[in-house]
């Protein structure tokens, strides 16, 4: 019987709750975004840095290829992030 990689399993365990976590994040901003009244804290807590790459184009003649990603990160998504990392160390 084969034994199964562990370590392997817990590592993408852990880059699926780290990202579910920016991903819940995220979508709070969003909604507080809409909720917040213009000023101050709306301000400081969804500024967000984009980090960018792309687009890059393939073109092989029967078909293109366009590749990009975006990044964009605000004090909620980090706040999701540490939750879920938080979480992710007193789970196991």
């Amino acid at each position: 019987m084969k034994k199964r990689n562990s370590a392997g399993k817990r590592i993408l365990t852990a880059i699926g709750v780290l990202f579910l976590g920016a991903m819940i994040g995220s979508l709070l901003g969003e909604i507080l975004k809409l909720g917040l009244p213009e000023g101050v804290v709306k301000e400081v807590l969804l500024r967000s840095i984009e980090l960018a790459l792309g687009p890059a184009a393939i073109d092989l003649l029967m078909f293109s290829l366009t590749i990009g990603f975006t990044l964009k990160v605000n004090l909620i998504s980090l706040v999701g992030l540490g939750t879920a990392y938080y979480l992710l160390k007193n789970w196991r």
